[in-house]
């Protein structure tokens, strides 16, 4: 360990700023890798000669690894440091990305999306890490409280992108876009970035072990991380359902379905400011106000479809749903990454794994049961997972109760 410390490449105190600028940009990549195609899934199917099912699995594949990296990388962060690992991971995101969009093999494009999952995972991790490296305090709760927000801006921005890009170079484009963005940050990262972690801790599986299992056991903890699954999953429900939904059976263009998602990711920003807004309130009666609210508008959403159904009334009920979905995920982002602040990286690690994996799963098995064909089943996958959050409501205030009662 102590040649890894000697060989380090510290980040310098002038390049700060301009590194922790980076480090926000480099937040919202996962979006970035899953939005920037969601236009493109039609003609993916289409021009490929596979199944809607098969071409949504490329989302599901990527979410599936990016959640297991994210389980094992924090550990591999905290013992060999951020910088060097996040920027040969941004090299090997590149050149997956150039591979996906020279092929039309499907099967090669599962294989490179896992690389893609893989690699995020330790990019993003190394930069959660980043913060609570560098700050702590007050400070510190005022960036992760931005993580959500920041992280936003892959699905308003990335589907608009993407859908413009389909539309003029075709689905392929999507992929040199992301291979070309993470060369630009891997010089930038070169140039002014550096190492930040000060005490490296020595990688001895059965210590790993005991942090993880200690982290998995605070219910409080593990309760909050289902929350943030469940959150993320309405998002995803969408990115798989909606393209189909507004393409196939609305009859508009890959540029609307961008805009659409580009007006969903506003949404979920939205949702955020509201959780950076109202963080001094008391925490229970907040959430249970969201998911109350959640309920009503998706109940309502599934009464209109007897009177009207457009795009309008799709994305109007949507965003509304969408919007208390960014609320909780910023809330219980918060609370789960500032839990183990001497563990910053497992703990971001761990976070982020334990939701990817939860989303991954959830949103596959929700398409298959509620096929991507219109807004009913999209309005039945949003209360499917509304009632499971409010059933995941309900364990937390029982826990809080007996946490009162025993102290």
């Amino acid at each position: 360990m102590a040649s890894t410390i000697q060989n380090t490449k510290y980040i310098k105190e002038k390049n700060q700023g301009l590194a922790t600028l980076l480090a926000f940009a480099l937040i919202p990549l996962s979006g970035f890798a899953t939005d920037i195609y969601i236009p493109s899934l039609p003609t993916m199917a289409g021009e490929m000669g596979v199944s809607s099912i098969q071409v949504q699995l490329t989302l599901s594949i990527f979410l599936i690894s990016y959640g297991v990296s994210q389980l094992f990388i924090g550990s591999v962060l905290d013992s060999f440091g951020r910088y060097k690992i996040g920027l040969y991971a941004l090299l090997i995101f590149a050149a997956a990305s150039l591979i996906i969009a020279t092929t039309h093999n499907i099967y090669l494009i599962y294989l490179m999306r896992i690389v893609h999952g893989l690699t995020v995972g330790a990019i993003v991790v190394a930069k959660r890490a980043y913060f609570v490296d560098l700050f702590s305090g007050d400070t510190l709760k005022h960036y992760l409280s931005l993580f959500s927000i920041i992280w936003s801006t892959g699905p308003i921005v990335a589907p608009f992108i993407g859908g413009y890009l389909q539309s003029a170079f075709g689905w392929e484009s999507n992929f040199y876009f992301l291979a070309g963005f993470a060369l630009l940050f891997a010089l930038l990262e070169f140039l002014f970035s550096g190492e930040t972690l000060k005490f490296f801790t020595d990688f001895q599986m059965k210590k790993i072990a005991e942090i993880y299992l200690s982290m998995i056991k605070t219910t409080s903890f593990t309760l909050g991380i289902v929350m943030l699954g469940l959150a993320y999953c309405m998002v995803m429900v969408y990115n798989m359902t909606g393209p189909f939904v507004i393409e196939h059976q609305l009859h508009f263009s890959p540029v609307v379905a961008g805009y659409s998602s580009l007006v969903l990711g506003f949404a979920w920003m939205v949702g955020g400011f509201i959780g950076k807004a109202t963080i001094n309130r008391p925490f229970f009666k907040r959430l249970a106000i969201n998911s109350l609210l959640q309920v009503v508008f998706v109940m309502a959403m599934i009464f209109s479809l007897n009177f009207i159904s457009n795009l309008y009334s799709l994305i109007g009920f949507a965003f509304i749903i969408h919007v208390g979905a960014g609320f909780t995920f910023n809330n219980y982002f918060t609370f789960c990454l500032s839990k183990f602040p001497k563990n910053a990286g497992i703990a971001g690690g761990l976070t982020g794994g334990i939701t990817y994996v939860i989303v991954s799963f959830l949103s596959y098995g929700i398409v298959n049961v509620l096929p991507a064909k219109d807004e009913r089943n999209l309005s039945l996958s949003y209360l499917i997972m509304i009632l499971l959050s409010v059933v995941v409501m309900f364990a937390i205030l029982k826990l809080r109760k007996k946490e009162e009662v025993l102290s």
